[in-house]
C-alpha cells in the first residue's frame, strides 16, 4: 500500500526529531510551503524547494515523491507503518449543540486521541494535521449526538454539499449542526437544522455560515 508524500514527509520530519520551523530554516523557506505538503494541500510542489527540503531530509527527491530512493539511515516507513495509529489534536473549545455559548476550560489539560493511520488515509481520506477532536453539549442533536459525545472535525470540509454535520461558529460560539444547501438560493442560502424537534430550523447566506468543519466520526461514552 503506496504512502502519499505528505506522510512521508512527516514521518521523516519525526523521526528527525524536528518541526516544521526547523526544516523551513535550514532549507531557506517559508514554513507555509512545508505545512502544505503536510496538510496534503501541495500534491505537486516547486521541485526545486521540495529537492532543498530532501538534503535537509538527507534522503533522495525520488523518495520524497514516490517512496523509492536513498534515505540516510533507516526509512521511517516500515510494514507497520500502515497498522500505527497517529494522534489527533484535541481543541479545548467545546462546540455547544444548544444555545451556542463557547467553553473554555483553561486549566483542563487536553488529550491527544489516537486512530489508526490506514483508517484516516483511506476511509476519511484526510490530512491527520487538518482533524480535531472536540466534545459536544447540549440537546439539539438529539439522538443523533448526545451531550458529552466526542466528535472528529475535518477542518478542509466546509462545503454543504452534500448535507452533514458540522461544526461552525454562529456569532457566539461554536455549535454542531445539521447542514444542507438551499437549492437555487440567490446570494446561496445554507439552512441550519436541529435534529431535536424542540429546536427551530433557520438559514443564513454561505457567506455568514461560518463553518469549522464536517464531523466525520463521533464516540459516546457508555
Amino acid at each position: 500500500m503506496s504512502v502519499p508524500m505528505h506522510e512521508r514527509l512527516g514521518a521523516r520530519i519525526r523521526q528527525l526529531s524536528m518541526n516544521v520551523a526547523a526544516v523551513a530554516h535550514e532549507a531557506q523557506m517559508n514554513r507555509a510551503f512545508i505545512n502544505d505538503i503536510l496538510r496534503g494541500k501541495s500534491r505537486v510542489p516547486n521541485l526545486e524547494k521540495l529537492t532543498r527540503i530532501a538534503a535537509v531530509m538527507k534522503v533522495d527527491l525520488e523518495w520524497l515523491l514516490s517512496g523509492k530512493g536513498r534515505v540516510d539511515g533507516d526509512d521511517p516507513i516500515k510494514e507497520e507503518y500502515h497498522n500505527d495509529f497517529v494522534a489527533i489534536q484535541y481543541a479545548y473549545a467545546r462546540p455547544s449543540m444548544g444555545g451556542g455559548a463557547i467553553v473554555e476550560d483553561e486549566d483542563r489539560v487536553g488529550r491527544d486521541f489516537h486512530f489508526r493511520r490506514a483508517w484516516i488515509r483511506d476511509y476519511l481520506k484526510a490530512a491527520p494535521s487538518m482533524l480535531r477532536v472536540m466534545t459536544v453539549q447540549g440537546d439539539s442533536m438529539i439522538p443523533t449526538l448526545q451531550d458529552g459525545d466526542v466528535v472528529l472535525v475535518d477542518m478542509t470540509q466546509r462545503s454543504t454539499s452534500p448535507p452533514g454535520i458540522f461544526v461552525l461558529h454562529d456569532g457566539m460560539g461554536l455549535v454542531a449542526k445539521r447542514l444542507e444547501f438551499i437549492p437555487m438560493s440567490d446570494p446561496p442560502r445554507v439552512r441550519i437544522i436541529s435534529d431535536n424537534q424542540q429546536y427551530s430550523t433557520y438559514d443564513g447566506t454561505a457567506d455568514e455560515v461560518n463553518i469549522i468543519g464536517r464531523v466525520r466520526w463521533y464516540g459516546r461514552e457508555m
